[in-house]
């Protein structure tokens, strides 16, 4: 690159990071406010609206059916937002919240009533075509009977109990042209009455259309006997008519009927405060992490930092572009990604330094170094990228909104670390900054003998581990719960009290919540304003009658609130058994995809077996930290956890790149085990670096945060902690444990 190309291509970052951030903060025009600002966020952070429904009769809903249906709108209502929670109320009750939305009646009128969906056969009366099962056509019209008669009659031939899978998708017709349909999967008992319809129909010229809430969505006419419980609804103008109707079908497969009991705005659960603290936690880490890359690195940190304000005003662009909705987890997602992005970045340096020591000049050391850091990188970041794509696929709920912006952050990253790092640093050699001084030359560092150590690190991590598992078993015998559930994870007590005046969520935390926690013995306790008024949800662990009665007497005599205006209802958890399910599916196959990825890319199943056990490893020692200092385990828990699985794997793989290079330039006169403690001795920088600039992040994040944060950012501190020593002293040896009792190399 010549010197007024490489001033050109300086100046032109600095105008992207203008221009970029000016679109991030103000946004463009006079009337569009920045991206940040436009960014959805959760009920933790933001609010948002509050509905709750009532089963229809008078009979008890069955436990079971109450599950089903909390599951099924769980998956419904995740098309506004991945963050949406559905939980029961009482007996009877199930209350939606969902986050970044301000008008209950849009989405009480796209939601609709709940449950009242049925395939219902009828003579075709005008022939107006819109859609078809699998080449059918339809036809709209008013339903003039009741649906008593058409179940008296056997015009009901399904419900939407007998629906099992129903999706919007493109497809090819037999023309190969692409079209938009609805594909439905009946259960096994659908599938027989599917088919017997069908068979009817088709004989007769009969449609079979199907009902929701008051209207036809859809009269498809038969064209075809289906038998094999699997069907098609074609014609759809595009994909969003096609979402939307297999939306409709899946929430009327509800085993409960729905009426709507009350609606409410509510505010955010953490409040503004803990908005505003995090945000500047977020800027004084990247202030850290800016100069110590500089000091450490020179030139190419100046490079990094650069590139890194450009990773992190995209980020922020594209959470909005996307609409990502942005919590807690989401906050732990975006934190790993930063991590990778210095990740990245430092292990580019350390190769280039280490060509420099070499001899090799600048230029040529830039060069080599990208690419002999490549293969780490791409492994490290596609490993992380294709667990981030499982969570995002099969998990729900908290678990998916990590995962979106893990994955973002991801992609962005690794654009930023092998374009915009490397287009920066040569365009600064260009300019003149030529002077090897100035990128720092590695000095020959001893090999250090971690594999000597080997069985010390072993017992030391089976005794931790053993020791979490017991203090699990401890806090079971004596409190009946091996790890301190919070709401999210065992439910409790829902308490709406409408106070005498109107007080912000800072009041209610200093003035109201230290009632609750007297009273209930335990600090875990979620507040939300509802908006244009002044009731106020408190949420704790289950109450029981007295401490029901104390709490109400509590706040009469000391607040001056109506007793008459003080309810208080059982709730189920918001991460319910099917949702847990989900999750750890979810992270059960993740882990095998990421297993055979190593596999695959390292031609050693040795290789993938020890990341693995690392990775559980990291996860159960930060287990028996939560169970020692009785943590509060809620949905952010989740994120955690993934968080720490994503950091312990990219760890890992950076020592096992350098292995498996050193392994192809192996001497005769060198040792296996001598090759392993060199390997990772040259990592070790890498190793320390990258914990120490995302310990940052994560520790200011824990000075400055509210207690919900803090309860976050404490195990995430043990877990970067605990991942930088399983990489350093448990991956390589045992690694090499295996390579040596198990003399055949896996192909």
């Amino acid at each position: 690159m010549k010197k007024n190309k490489g001033i050109v291509t300086l100046l032109l970052t600095v105008l992207i990071i203008v221009v970029l951030g000016y679109v991030a903060i103000w946004g463009i025009g006079t009337e569009k406010a920045g991206a940040a600002s436009g960014i959805k966020q959760g009920l933790d952070l933001a609010g948002g609206v509050s509905i709750t429904y009532q089963v229809v009769g008078e009979e008890k809903p069955s436990t079971e059916d109450m599950s089903d249906t909390i599951y099924k709108l769980q998956k419904r209502v995740e098309i506004y937002s991945t963050e949406a929670q559905v939980y029961q109320e009482g007996d009877d009750r199930i209350n939606i919240e969902i986050p970044g939305v301000s008008d209950a009646n849009t989405i009480l009128e796209d939601l609709g009533r709940p449950g009242t969906l049925y395939f219902i056969a009828q003579t075709d009366v005008d022939g107006n075509q819109n859609y078809s099962y699998t080449g059918m056509g339809s036809t709209g019209y008013s339903l003039n009977k009741t649906i008593a008669e058409l179940q008296a009659n056997g015009s009901v031939v399904l419900e939407g109990t007998d629906v099992e899978v129903a999706q919007g998708v493109s497809a090819s017709d037999s023309l190969g042209n692409s079209q938009f349909v609805v594909d439905l999967t009946f259960t096994k008992e659908g599938a027989a009455k599917f088919g017997d319809a069908t068979s009817r129909a088709f004989s007769r010229g009969e449609t079979i259309g199907i009902y929701y809430d008051g209207d036809f969505i859809s009269v498809p006419r038969v064209q075809a006997v289906l038998t094999d419980g699997q069907a098609q609804i074609t014609g759809m103008e595009s994909f969003e008519v096609a979402d939307k109707i297999a939306s409709q079908i899946r929430i009327g497969g509800l085993k409960l009927e729905l009426e709507e009991l009350r609606s409410n705005v509510v505010g955010a659960q953490l409040g503004q405060e803990a908005i505003s603290t995090s945000l500047l936690a977020a800027l004084i880490g990247l202030i850290i992490i800016a100069v110590f890359m500089i000091a450490v690195y020179r030139i190419p940190g100046v490079a990094s930092v650069l590139a890194l304000i450009i990773y992190t005003i995209l980020t922020v662009i594209c959470l909005n572009l996307f609409e990502i909705t942005l919590t807690l987890p989401g906050i732990a997602g975006i934190i790993l990604s930063i991590g990778m992005a210095v990740d990245a970045n430092v292990i580019i340096f350390a190769r280039i330094r280490e060509e420099l020591t070499a001899g090799k000049t600048v230029r040529g050391a830039v060069d080599t170094g990208f690419q002999k850091a490549l293969s780490a990188i791409v492994d490290g970041n596609v490993t992380t990228l294709i667990a981030a794509l499982v969570l995002a696929l099969k998990g729900s709920g908290t678990v998916k909104g990590f995962a979106y912006t893990l994955a973002l952050g991801i992609v962005i990253s690794m654009f930023t670390a092998l374009v915009v790092t490397k287009m920066i640093l040569k365009a600064m050699f260009a300019v003149g900054l030529k002077d090897v001084k100035l990128y720092g030359i590695k000095k020959e560092s001893a090999t250090v003998d971690f594999l000597s150590k080997r069985k010390i690190f072993f017992a030391g991590s089976i005794v931790v581990i053993v020791l979490g598992f017991v203090c699990m078993g401890i806090n079971g015998a004596s409190t009946g719960k091996a790890l301190n559930y919070s709401l999210d994870f065992v439910g409790g007590t829902s308490t709406n009290v409408t106070l005498n005046e109107d007080m912000d969520l800072a009041t209610i935390d200093s003035t109201v919540v230290p009632v609750f926690s007297q009273i209930t013995g335990d600090g875990a306790i979620q507040v939300q304003k509802v908006a244009g008024s002044n009731e106020v949800i408190f949420k704790t662990r289950e109450l029981n009658v007295e401490e029901r009665q104390a709490l109400e007497t509590a706040l009469v005599e000391q607040f001056g609130v109506n007793k008459d205006l003080i309810q208080a209802e059982t709730i189920s958890s918001t991460i319910s058994s099917e949702m847990k399910s989900d999750a750890v599916i979810a992270v059960v196959i993740a882990t095998i995809c990421m297993l055979l990825y190593i596999w695959f890319r390292f031609k050693d199943v040795r290789f993938a077996a020890s990341s693995v056990t690392a990775l559980l490893h990291d996860v159960l020692v930060v287990l028996g930290f939560y169970a020692v200092a009785r943590i509060s385990v809620g949905s952010t828990f989740i994120a955690c956890m993934l968080t720490i699985v994503g950091y312990s794997i990219n760890a890992t793989i950076v020592i096992f790149d350098r292995i498996r290079e050193n392994l192809g330039s192996m001497m005769k006169k060198d040792t296996l085990e001598d090759l392993v403690n060199r390997s990772i001795s040259q990592t070790l920088s890498r190793s320390i670096f990258t914990s120490l600039t995302t310990f940052v992040m994560v520790a200011v994040l824990f000075v400055l945060g509210v207690t919900s944060i803090r309860e976050f950012a404490l195990p995430l501190m043990v877990g970067i902690v605990c991942g930088t020593y399983s990489s350093v002293c448990i991956t390589g040896a045992l690694w090499y444990v295996l390579r040596t009792k198990i003399k055949q190399t896996a192909k």
